[in-house]
């Protein structure tokens, strides 16, 4: 079958042009209301936000002005701050008078006791140093060394109970002879060591000091220092002496 295209060459480009703009106003249409949808959404979040942040305004308006009605109220919050941190402050506070106790467990019996005359704590360091005088010279300080090399602390109670060593390593420092408080020529020395970390503090618990003679409970610092124990400097012995 023989078909003729009576439709003029402009006609049909006229139809196809008004395809293309029915088309275009079409998606026009379409792309027009998801952005009216998207600004509605927008609107919507940012007039909820905006709802929202004036009531989080009033409220803390009222709050301010609830609170600055009452007396001193700076001086509570201080207060009441402080308490809130005294559980912290109790668990951390250093309990330096354990240092007594240690010194009477460590220091060994006669004729080769010792008396101090300087004790340095270092907490940052764990570290202690003692400066002292022996009147039976060397032995003494050997003994006095080996007393703290051999010394345990027992921290716990039950089957949490743990030994450890007071220290692994006595430094010696320089000794020389000198004078005592009574006369007497005594040999003066210093000597550190490292302790483990507690031994001064909240941490450790029920602790318990064991020299190779002795076993003292440090916890509460309950051992009355004696007065033996400590003495003023030894002097330098004076020529003729």
């Amino acid at each position: 079958m023989i078909e003729i295209n009576l439709i003029p060459d402009v006609k049909q480009e006229f139809i196809r042009a008004q395809k293309m703009r029915a088309t275009a106003i079409t998606l026009s249409i379409v792309v027009g209301i998801i952005a009216g949808g998207v600004v509605a959404l927008l609107a919507a979040f940012l007039g909820g936000q905006a709802i929202t942040e004036s009531v989080m305004r009033d409220n803390i308006k009222k709050d301010f002005t609830t609170f600055s009605s009452i007396e001193n109220i700076d001086n509570v919050l201080t207060i009441q701050n402080q308490l809130s941190q005294i559980s912290d402050i109790h668990q951390k506070k250093s309990v330096d008078s354990r240092i007594f106790d240690v010194l009477v467990a460590i220091n060994p019996v006669a004729p080769n006791n010792i008396k101090i005359s300087n004790v340095r704590l270092n907490p940052s360091e764990n570290s202690l140093t003692i400066e002292g005088s022996a009147a039976s010279g060397y032995p003494a300080t050997e003994t006095f060394r080996k007393t703290i090399l051999n010394t345990k602390l027992e921290s716990g109670e039950g089957d949490s109970l743990t030994t450890t060593s007071l220290t692994d390593n006595v430094v010696m420092g320089e000794t020389s002879y000198g004078e005592g408080a009574n006369g007497g020529k005594v040999l003066r020395f210093s000597l550190s060591f490292t302790f483990p970390k507690g031994l001064f503090d909240n941490t450790l618990k029920s602790i318990k000091v064991i020299t190779p003679t002795d076993k003292i409970d440090v916890t509460d610092s309950r051992t009355r220092v004696p007065d033996s124990l400590f003495s003023q400097q030894a002097k330098d012995i004076t020529e003729g002496n």
